[in-house]
């Protein structure tokens, strides 16, 4: 049996956010495009599905038109070991995007994603709730890209 699979739903955009996705993660390539035949719901010859392998694992895009935006109700978390792994991914997938609290953003498709440090993940589940709730307080303070200092500073007290 093939594992679940991620199914974004774009309007138009599927193939240019699978591209773009696929040049910002390692280990990532487009595996299929399906396009629309004739006398299907979209017009004959359009992309309508593509299938992408990001980081090893397996996404598909639907074009299927406007009437199913995107939302912060589904995202994607982007676990990162480094400063200038947070740097990267954040500044490559905010770009046409917005910025959002606690590290999340939406890119320029609409697609929610939070980059987060490893580290900050392990401290917020600090046995000790006085550490975890001080690396809490410290990222409901920030607005876009977590600052790792800041975090790891709030979580030594």
């Amino acid at each position: 049996m093939k594992s679940i699979q991620n199914c974004l739903w774009f309007d138009g955009q599927a193939r240019e956010a699978a591209e773009f996705y696929c040049s910002v993660f390692p280990n990532s390539r487009i595996t299929r495009v399906q396009y629309y035949p004739e006398g299907a719901p979209g017009p004959a010859g359009e992309v309508m599905y593509v299938e992408f392998t990001l980081d090893g694992r397996e996404f598909a895009g639907l074009n299927g038109g406007p009437q199913f935006p995107h939302s912060e109700a589904v995202s994607f978390v982007v676990p990162v070991e480094s400063d200038e792994e947070n740097d990267r991914y954040y500044a490559a997938l905010v770009a046409g995007g917005s910025e959002r609290p606690c590290g999340w953003l939406k890119d320029r498709f609409g697609v929610s994603w939070q980059v987060v440090p490893v580290e900050a993940d392990e401290w917020m589940r600090d046995p000790d709730p006085e550490k975890a709730n001080r690396v809490f307080a410290a990222m409901l303070q920030m607005h876009g890209k977590l600052d790792i200092e800041t975090l790891r500073k709030a979580y030594l007290g």
